[in-house]
This record gives C-alpha cells, structure tokens and sequence, in this order.
C-alpha cells in the first residue's frame, strides 16, 4: 500500500486520526505552530507537529493549520480568532503531553460541549426516512411516489392478480 511508506505510516490510518483529543473553539480560525528542527528545547515542539498536527487537522477542518520552521529562538503557538485577537502559547522546554493537556484547557472545546455537540449530530434525521417519529409519516407523501392505494385505487395493470389471470 503506497500510504504506508514514510516515517511513521500509523499518522496516516483514519483509526489514528480519529484519536484526536483536541477539537478547537468555534471561534479559532488560524492555528499557527513556531518551531526549530534542531535544539534541546524545541523538542517537545516538533514532536507535537509530528504525532498531533495530523489529528488536529482531521478532527478541525474549518481551521488553517500553520506551522512555520527554524524562524523563531523560542517554540511558542499562535491562535487567531475570529474577532481578530491572537493568542500566544509558550511552549518552551514542554513535551507533547504537556502541550496538548494546556492547549486542550486554553483553547478546546470542555467535555460538555462536546457531548452536546455529539448528541445534536445524533439527532439529525434523514429526510428520506419515513414512517413514525419523522417528518413523512408515508412513502406517498414524497414526490414522485405511487399514492397510498387506501386513497387512489393502485392501476390494475400493476396489481399481481389481474396481471396473472390477463396471461391465462
């Protein structure tokens, strides 16, 4: 399989991107990462990029995910809201764990949003089921459907006995 070539393949399984713990507020549009790839204190940095980037990315789709390497001495995050404000996160000398557990509490979303919000996307009905408890209570309300044969006699050309004894 071509995507499991690479350094750490397991960051490419929907299974791994689904783990994600951190689901950002509504409100965070740009999601910007400042790191070295060399020193003792930008490890945690580029270990947060590596393991977690992908997730962050899959399970925020509306927010841009930035990361910008080797342009800054110290490895901190920026997060652009949608008023315009920012927000700069130190992440000097933190290992991944650390970054997400803060980032999770700074910027993510609490437990009951996001039981709330799992509980609304349960909720949606399809509008093609019919039946007790949705919006058609009948298959002949839709358009383009036969009507109800308790209202309008089925054709006999379509009923099975008629058709029957027509051959015989």
């Amino acid at each position: 399989m071509p995507f499991m070539k690479g350094k750490a393949p397991i960051r490419r399984t929907l299974q791994y991107l689904n783990a994600g713990q951190l689901m950002l507020k509504d409100k965070v549009k740009i999601f910007s990462v400042n790191y070295n790839t060399y020193g003792e204190h930008h490890e945690g940095a580029r270990d947060f990029v590596f393991w977690n980037i992908p997730q962050i990315q899959y399970k925020n789709p509306k927010v841009q995910v930035v990361t910008f390497k080797n342009m800054t001495p110290s490895p901190f995050i920026r997060c652009y809201f949608e008023n315009g404000k920012q927000m700069l996160i130190d992440i000097d000398s933190k290992n991944r764990q650390e970054i997400l557990q803060h980032l999770s509490t700074v910027v993510g979303k609490s437990e009951a949003t996001l039981k709330a919000e799992a509980k609304l996307a349960e909720k949606q009905d399809n509008p093609a089921n019919f039946g007790i408890g949705c919006m058609k209570h009948c298959i002949c309300e839709i358009p383009g459907q036969l009507p109800c044969p308790g209202v309008v006699p089925v054709p006999k050309h379509m009923r099975g006995k008629f058709k029957y004894q027509m051959k015989e």
